[in-house]
């Protein structure tokens, strides 16, 4: 059985950090990508960060560019993205997702989904 599970969410100010970890059991990844996607109240779910297996492609929206950095650690399965300079806009359930095929930032794309985890950013 397939699990994903987000740590790492939670309150904090603009211009703030915060690493997200995703840990992964019963899934191991090595023809496909996995990523992070978010979803504030009112949106539809977008994605913010995705990887290919061993680190050697990534991909990240615009709007996190040079912020935010998606990383995995193959021997503990677990997949991160430390976010950086944090806006308020950042504010959103963050979910990270895997077995993604295709392009990594389409939700669509993927077959297996955390529960998600908070992350509130205020000004």
């Amino acid at each position: 059985q397939v699990q994903l599970v987000e740590s790492g969410g939670g309150s904090v100010q603009a211009g703030g950090s915060l690493r997200l970890s995703c840990a992964v059991s019963g899934y191991t990844s090595s023809n496909y990508c996995m990523g992070w996607f978010r979803q504030a109240p009112g949106k539809e779910r977008e994605g913010v960060a995705g990887i290919w297996p061993g680190g050697s492609t990534t991909y990240y929206d615009d709007s996190v560019k040079g912020r935010f950095t998606i990383s995995q650690d193959v021997a503990k399965n677990t997949l991160y993205l430390q976010m950086n300079s944090l806006k308020p806009e950042d504010t959103a359930m963050y979910y990270c997702a895997a077995e993604g095929v295709g392009y990594c930032l389409r939700s669509d794309r993927y077959n297996y989904w955390g529960q998600g985890t908070q992350v509130t950013v205020s000004s």
